[in-house]
């Protein structure tokens, strides 16, 4: 039988701290609201020495859960979509707003500002039940919890907000430039996958999808006649057209949170060799986000066609990305292109041929 409940008032204070210390680790480590629910259940069942933790978040009408975790010694899972709340417990809590120990049953409301959801612990009968210094811990750790979720939800509406002006400027691009001119729906995907191939983290994935958008932002600065020419562009008209990226930059700059974002787009036509623009940056000079991209773009640009080239099909297109590593393309990038490729779905790149594409 476990002896956490006859802690002396030292080791109870030491097991307060270490449990402190590991939720502030962990609301510190996680970037998701769903990821941070699920790792947090973990790690209160194995501080509590539960059998089971519940974690219910719920929507603004108190009517409904939108994440909801379960971590137990016989199931698990976390459902992330919007469900009725049907549990008397759960409702128990809402119009109290207050927590119920019971035995080996102890639940309590999650409260910022308002009650946001629940949390529900069980052990089995075997074990000692809950007691006041669990209640009080529970409540202790759970402050600290409530930030990191609070924190996130907070995260996720200024992510919302920053998705909706990128489509704004997206837009705005588009208006300029004929529809038929811009990237594919799938450049987006091809750009975040080989990302995820090159085992990047959440956030790095993040900051490609939002330069997979954006990064030809600096192009609404460029004469419409030139971006939409078709023959071979002249001297002078390739060296406006060079300066793209670096107008890009020039727009972004100013929103804090397309920071890590700017050199993707600043440095997406840098080749490997060190003979690309615009600062002839060459092999780990090269930011991996522009590295990853160039790839990306180079493929989007042979399978859809430009002026100056006429439409591949997918497989020369993937023998001259080949063709071109160690040289315009990062090795490593291109392997993992090469495994993304095998994967998706390449029937999606076999449209009517363009006649016209932008110069880039």
């Amino acid at each position: 039988m476990s002896t956490k409940n006859y802690l002396t008032p030292t080791k109870k204070y030491k097991s307060l701290i270490s449990s402190m210390h590991s939720i502030f680790r962990l609301v510190n480590s996680t970037y998701e609201q769903k990821d941070l629910i699920n790792r947090l259940a973990r790690l209160i069942c194995q501080i509590f020495n539960s059998q089971s933790c519940f974690i219910s978040i719920f929507d603004n009408t108190k009517k409904y859960s939108v994440i909801k975790c379960l971590v137990s010694t016989r199931k698990r899972y976390l459902i992330d979509k919007k469900t009725k709340i049907a549990s008397t417990l759960e409702k128990r809590i809402i119009e109290n707003l207050s927590c119920i120990r019971k035995d080996n049953l102890l639940a309590a409301p999650l409260i910022c500002e308002d009650i946001i959801g629940v949390i529900i612990l069980r052990r089995q009968k075997n074990k000692p039940p809950f007691d006041k210094f669990d209640q009080e811990m529970l409540m202790t750790v759970l402050e600290e919890a409530i930030i990191g979720i609070k924190n996130l939800r907070l995260y996720e509406e200024q992510q919302k907000m920053v998705l909706g002006g990128i489509k704004s400027l997206v837009t705005l691009l588009d208006a300029r430039v004929p529809q038929e001119y811009t990237h594919s729906p799938y450049f987006s995907k091809l750009v975040a996958l080989i990302g995820m191939e090159m085992r990047l983290d959440e956030k790095q994935i993040e900051s490609l999808k939002y330069a997979s958008l954006l990064h030809d932002a600096g192009k609404v600065d460029i004469p419409y006649e030139i971006l939409t020419k078709t023959t071979k562009l002249t001297a002078k008209e390739y060296s406006i057209i060079k300066k793209h990226p670096l107008k890009g930059a020039q727009i972004l700059r100013s929103m804090q949170i397309l920071k890590p974002v700017i050199p993707i787009i600043m440095h997406h036509h840098e080749k490997y060799d060190g003979t690309g623009y615009p600062s002839r940056l060459k092999k780990g000079q090269i930011p991996q986000g522009a590295r990853i991209m160039a790839v990306a773009d180079a493929f989007e640009a042979m399978v859809y066609g430009r002026p100056y080239r006429e439409r591949m099909n997918i497989s020369d297109a993937v023998k001259e990305i080949k063709k071109k590593s160690g040289t315009q393309f990062d090795p490593r990038i291109v392997e993992a292109f090469l495994r993304v490729i095998k994967k998706i779905n390449t029937k999606n790149y076999l449209k009517p041929v363009r006649t016209k594409m932008y110069n880039c």
